[in-house]
């Protein structure tokens, strides 16, 4: 067995620091709540590289006095806690000790403090945890930090970062999550020298999220302020039209500080149930203010885990509080008109593969009365419930069994998945629409029931992912800013390339923002702010998937937007070119989503139905 040693100082101050410090951001959070204990009322934070090579922090707190000012570099020294029993009521930000002697341990520190007593302040160069010099220095009251060359002496953990502008974007993350927490200090943040933001300082927290997220977020936001259980809820919530397609924008707050807790989130998702769509996310900044001794702290190096003592109060805290006011207005999002940019192109150009009906193949248009498609539609809602299997042999198509407790018997349908002959079956006759939305078509013998917005949806997704037709990108007349939290905003600007290559000309628009000067034909420039939004929320949550996956997510979301809609009104035209090519190509069998996009209905199970045939 190998000899067991004592690791030299310095060594184990390395391997600490990595619990507390593991990025730019980690070190931005930190001191800015280091400042917001101190009393600071503002806090300037500027970075350099993404803060890798450069991090100043600097505020109006209270300073460091003289004497303290080397031991606060010494491991778990603080002022916030002196004794075990302070553990079950700490309020401040910071109380372990440790953060100032890890940041330390792996960059080169220059502190700059003074108290309100002190006619001088004091300047500290510290280096890999050793202080190199300490001197008198003229400065007003309270504290700058400046961070050089994090993790100069450990590359190994460098080699671990992303690149500037990533690291950046978490940097930024962490400044708006203290702006968010703190409406009553100004928050000033400066990135390569340029100004992202500032908060006024004037404890408005609507204010800090125009700031910070701009006016589409702050769109509608709602007030929450309730009392429940001993804990106090409030903050701003978004109204569910506006939720979005992650949870990059639920902030959560426990007496000020940042957490992440499984139960809030449950809780807060739970109030907007049945009110957003699923795969949506409501957004909002809430703050829960409790007994300290309900709640502990002290469970994890970064201070974002919370351990509750009563789970189930805390749920319906923030339940009710949220609930309460959703309950108490409109859902519906308010009509904004605008002129319309352009008017939807039609489904297909003349260059079609068809040419020209004949006379005789003239479609003929009819409207049947609704109590004559009724029996039909019996079986066409039994065929969406039923229980689908292949068959076995000639590979004709899919064969369907009707649940019997819908049926009074079992009866069988097809949805033909292929055509022996390559060209189109152009004697049909379409017979009308039902509900907008299904299209019944009259062909060799049997009633064809057509789904026009999984069709169209299927021809688009096949052309936007056939390279030899694609539909190409059509320039914006007005170009479209999206804002983003910023790891989504992180996720899209990885992406740039990738997006660019699915039809989208996007561009870095600065402060969390990107901007959209062209996208795919067929897309209505209205839907392109929600699809990068999705795109955003997709993209952060499958990092890792491959391109071609991330492509095909694009092309299915363009092509359902763009596609016609359930209720959509039809032209005759439009439908008989619909009708034609749903028939003709036989790649038009399953929406992206694998729903039908044709169902046979033969003339024989028509008659079954009506008791003509046995």
């Amino acid at each position: 067995m190998a000899k067991i040693n004592k690791l030299p100082t310095e060594i184990s101050n390395l391997i600490a620091a990595g619990e507390v410090v593991e990025r730019p951001a980690s070190v931005v959070k930190e001191l800015m709540e280091n400042a917001v204990d101190a009393g600071a009322t503002s806090i300037t934070v500027e970075i350099q590289n993404g803060g890798i090579r450069f991090i100043r922090i600097t505020d109006n707190g209270c300073g460091i006095a003289r004497e303290d000012v080397e031991t606060a570099f010494q491991s778990h020294a603080t002022s916030k806690i002196s004794s075990a029993d302070d553990l079950n009521s700490i309020m401040t930000l910071g109380f372990r000790g440790e953060a100032l002697p890890s940041i330390a341990a792996v960059s080169k520190v220059n502190l700059i403090t003074r108290t309100e007593g002190e006619e001088f302040g004091t300047s500290l160069n510290i280096e890999g945890g050793e202080i190199t010099d300490i001197f008198d220095a003229g400065c007003a009251v309270g504290t700058t930090f400046i961070v050089r060359e994090l993790f100069y002496n450990t590359p190994a953990r460098m080699k671990f970062l992303k690149k500037d502008v990533s690291e950046g974007n978490f940097v930024a993350a962490a400044v708006e999550k203290t702006a968010l927490a703190n409406p009553a200090v100004s928050v000033r943040f400066i990135r390569d020298g340029k100004n992202v933001f500032t908060t006024s300082g004037d404890g408005n927290l609507k204010n800090v999220c125009y700031s910070a997220f701009g006016r589409d977020f702050c769109d509608g936001l709602i007030p929450v302020d309730s009392q429940f259980n001993g804990i106090r809820v409030h903050g701003l919530v978004t109204p569910p039209y506006n939720s979005r397609g992650s949870r990059g924008m639920q902030y959560f707050f426990v007496n000020g500080r940042s957490i992440r807790n499984s139960t809030v989130t449950a809780a807060f998702e739970a109030a907007y149930k049945n009110t957003v769509m699923v795969g949506k996310f409501p957004g909002g900044v809430l703050f829960i203010e409790i007994n300290p001794e309900r709640i502990d702290v002290n469970v994890h190096p970064s201070k974002i885990e919370v351990r509750f003592s009563d789970e189930r109060s805390l749920f319906d805290s923030v339940y009710h509080a949220v609930k309460s006011e959703l309950d108490g207005i409109d859902s519906f999002k308010q009509a904004k008109i605008s002129q319309p940019q352009s008017v939807r192109p039609q489904i297909f150009q003349k260059a079609s593969v068809f040419e020209e009906p004949k006379a005789a193949e003239q479609t003929v248009i009819s409207q049947p009365s609704k109590a004559s498609i009724d029996r039909i539609f019996t079986v066409f809602d039994a065929v969406k419930n039923a229980d689908v299997y292949h068959t076995e042999g000639d590979g004709n198509g899919i064969e369907i069994e009707f649940p019997a407790a819908q049926k009074t018997e079992t009866v069988k349908a097809e949805i033909k998945s292929d055509f022996t002959s390559d060209t189109p079956r152009a004697e049909f006759k379409i017979l009308g629409e039902a509900f907008k939305t299904y299209i019944f078509v009259e062909m060799n013998g049997s009633v064809f029931v057509i789904d026009k917005h999984a069709a169209h949806e299927r021809i688009n997704f096949n052309k936007l992912k056939n390279t030899e037709h694609n539909i190409g990108s059509q320039l914006l007349i007005e170009p479209v800013s999206v804002t983003l939290s910023q790891e989504e905003y992180s996720a899209v600007l990885e992406n740039l390339d990738l997006i660019k290559h699915a039809g989208f000309d996007a561009e870095d628009f600065g402060n969390g923002s990107v901007i959209v000067r062209s996208c795919p034909t067929p897309l209505d420039s209205q839907e392109i702010s929600s699809l990068i939004s999705e795109l955003a929320g997709y993209l952060l949550k499958n990092r890792k998937d491959l391109e071609n996956e991330h492509l095909d997510w694009i092309y299915h979301n363009v092509a359902c937007r763009s596609a016609i809609k359930a209720g959509d009104k039809s032209s005759p035209s439009e439908l008989n070119e619909l009708v034609k090519t749903v028939i003709n190509d036989k790649e038009v069998r399953f929406c992206p989503h694998g729903r039908p996009v044709m169902i046979e209905i033969t003339k024989s199970e028509l008659e079954k139905q009506f008791g003509r045939i046995q």
